[in-house]
């Protein structure tokens, strides 16, 4: 049986790597978990709510977000830019909202909105999205289990304890990108 003291350093453990690698997630300014039409790959406002975008503001990693986007509808980067610059234009808050829009809504939103911008059938959009979250989000499991092993070969921590971290992260108890779920 674990001792009250072990289950205590473990979940001080998890704490204490779930908020370095929240941190860090920050740091690399990889707060996304949907792209948005604010240009940033932080998730797209509801039209009228504004929105959360990413921690540094917005368009950063615009250029990244949208030549990957582009390339997956098959138009220009130039076109996907323009389009993202006046989704967020019309999407400006007036207000800073008190809660966040539902992740799934707010790509659902910004891939209707792109593809009426942008001429493309919903469906398609919605798949490129759908696939640039996806790719990001395995590179941040990547990233997390790699810091993960190298923290339990230097001993920092346990076996145990980095795997109770990728347990919260899996369960959504823990964000590793440092943005909201």
């Amino acid at each position: 049986m674990v001792s009250k003291k072990t289950a205590v350093a473990v979940a001080a453990g998890a704490l204490a790597l779930g908020a370095g690698v929240g941190i860090a997630g920050i740091a690399s300014a990889d707060p996304t978990p949907t792209p948005s039409p604010s240009a940033t790959a932080s998730g797209s406002p509801t039209p009228g709510t504004g929105g959360f975008g990413g921690r540094h503001g917005p368009g950063f990693r615009d250029g990244e977000f949208a030549a990957e986007l582009a390339s997956k509808l098959g138009v220009s980067e130039e076109r996907v830019t323009e389009a993202l610059r006046a989704i967020r234009e019309e999407n400006r808050p007036t207000e800073r909202p008190t809660t966040p829009p539902d992740p799934a809504e707010r790509e659902a939103s910004l891939a209707k909105a792109l593809a009426e911008k942008l001429g493309i059938e919903d469906a398609k959009v919605t798949t490129a999205l759908e696939e640039i979250r996806t790719a990001r989000q395995a590179e941040r499991a990547a990233a997390l289990k790699e810091r993960l092993d190298a923290a339990v070969a230097d001993g920092t921590l346990t076996q145990a304890e980095a795997d109770a971290v990728t347990k919260a992260v899996e369960k959504g108890v823990i964000n590793p990108g440092g943005g909201r779920r």
